[in-house]
């Protein structure tokens, strides 16, 4: 058997161990843009908080401010603008739109510091009934979790979620023994802001 020359032997597991730690690289990559893609960016709710300005401007410095209940915010030379329901990417392109009138190439910055808009509720026998603050979002289980769980006079498989829709509300039942047990976890919803979750 001819015998490798140890100096093309290195040259290959090196080449070997190159081309492993780039597949892992890209690898990583791709999950990380997978991940990048598929999460949901986060719609601004009433009650939430944020600080706008616009970048290298000293007239426009930056300003704290709630969302007020009908889901607007009022900046100098923005003007009030509807913020509830959308991204801070939507926000920063539409405040960037309207300060083009007065400002060339303006840049906004829109960053969300609280998110105390974004609320469900947790009533019934639970033992700590009231309503939670979702960061983003929050599913049904960890909920109830948040919540103390069902008190000893809870009906835990009568549970249901009330959400209103813009055709009206609608009822989620949520059968707690059987998503407890690993059966029918669709029931098992992300939470929506708003949200009721009713424990009889």
């Amino acid at each position: 058997m001819k015998k490798m020359n140890p100096g093309v032997a290195f040259m290959q597991l090196r080449y070997r161990v190159r081309d492993a730690a780039l597949a892992v690289v890209l690898a990583s990559a791709a999950m990380t843009a997978s991940a990048q893609t598929t999460a949901p960016e986060y719609k601004l709710h009433p009650g939430d908080k944020l600080v706008v300005g616009v970048y290298d401007d000293p007239k426009l410095l930056p300003q704290e401010m709630t969302v007020s209940p009908d889901g607007k915010i009022s900046y100098p030379l923005v003007g009030e603008l509807m913020v509830g329901g959308k991204s801070v990417g939507q926000i920063r392109a539409e405040m960037e739109a309207r300060l083009k009138k007065y400002i060339s190439d303006p840049i906004a910055t829109v960053i969300v510091t609280e998110v105390k808009g974004n609320v469900v509720y947790v009533i019934g026998q639970v033992l700590k009934p009231g309503q939670l603050i979702m960061n983003p979002t929050i599913n049904v289980m960890q909920a109830l979790s948040m919540a103390g769980g069902g008190n000893p006079y809870a009906k835990m498989d009568g549970i249901i979620v009330i959400r209103s829709t813009p055709a009206g509300q609608k009822i989620l039942p949520f059968k707690y023994g059987q998503v407890a047990a690993g059966k029918d976890l669709s029931q098992n919803v992300d939470l929506e802001s708003g949200d009721v979750v009713v424990v009889p």
